[in-house]
C-alpha cells in the first residue's frame, strides 16, 4: 500500500489535512481521514482503522514527512507491515498515491469550495465511492478498483442514460431499453 497527505484550504483559509491509504495492486482507496492537526498519534489511529484484524499489507510505502516521526513506522511493524521510506524529494517512488492526489484535485477539489472538515469528509466519501466502484483506470485494464460488470446494449432502440455521482461532478453511464 501507499500512504500520503495532502492539504485542502477551506472557505475561511484554514488548512485541512487529508491522510489516505491506497492499495497499489488495484488502486483502491482503503482509508482516508480529515483533520485540522495531523499528529503522529492521529496517524497511528488512522492506521489501526485502515487495517483491522488480518487485513494488513506486507509493505507500506511512505515518504519522509516529519509527521510520521518514528512512531508510525513502529506501529506499522507492530501490525506486521514493513515500512518502506521513499528517497528524499522523490514523489515518483510513491506514484500511485501521488496520482490519486492529482485525480482528487482535478476531478473534485478544483470544482468546489470546501466549508469545513465535515464538508470535506462528505465530499471525499462520495468521491472515494465513485473512484473505487465506477471510475475506470488504465492501470487495472480499464476497470474500477472493485471491479465493474459491463453493460451491453439490450436492443436496437436502446439509449445511454447518465447517472450523476459525486454531486453531479462525475457520471456513470448505462444502457436503457427503449420503452
Amino acid at each position: 500500500v501507499g500512504m500520503d497527505f495532502f492539504t485542502v484550504p477551506t472557505v475561511t483559509f484554514k488548512l485541512l489535512w487529508v491522510f489516505f491509504v491506497i492499495r497499489h495492486d488495484r488502486r483502491r482507496v482503503v482509508h482516508f481521514a480529515v483533520t485540522e492537526y495531523a499528529m503522529t498519534s492521529w496517524i497511528v489511529q488512522c492506521l489501526r482503522e485502515a487495517f483491522p484484524f488480518d487485513a494488513r499489507p506486507r509493505f507500506a510505502v511512505l515518504d519522509r514527512d516529519g509527521k510520521y516521526g518514528s512512531e508510525v513506522p513502529k506501529a506499522l511493524r507492530r501490525i506486521g507491515t514493513e515500512p518502506i521510506r521513499c528517497a528524499y524529494r522523490s514523489p515518483w517512488q510513491n506514484s500511485v498515491a501521488e496520482r490519486w492526489i492529482g485525480s482528487v484535485r482535478r476531478e473534485l477539489l478544483d470544482h468546489v469550495v470546501v466549508l469545513n472538515a465535515d464538508h470535506l469528509t462528505r465530499l471525499l466519501s462520495s468521491f472515494v465511492g465513485y473512484y473505487n466502484r465506477t471510475r475506470c483506470h488504465l492501470g487495472v485494464d480499464k476497470d474500477s478498483p472493485e471491479g465493474r460488470v459491463p453493460s451491453f446494449k439490450p436492443s436496437t432502440p436502446a439509449t445511454i442514460v447518465a447517472f450523476p455521482e459525486v454531486g453531479g461532478l462525475q457520471h456513470r453511464y448505462e444502457w436503457k431499453a427503449a420503452a
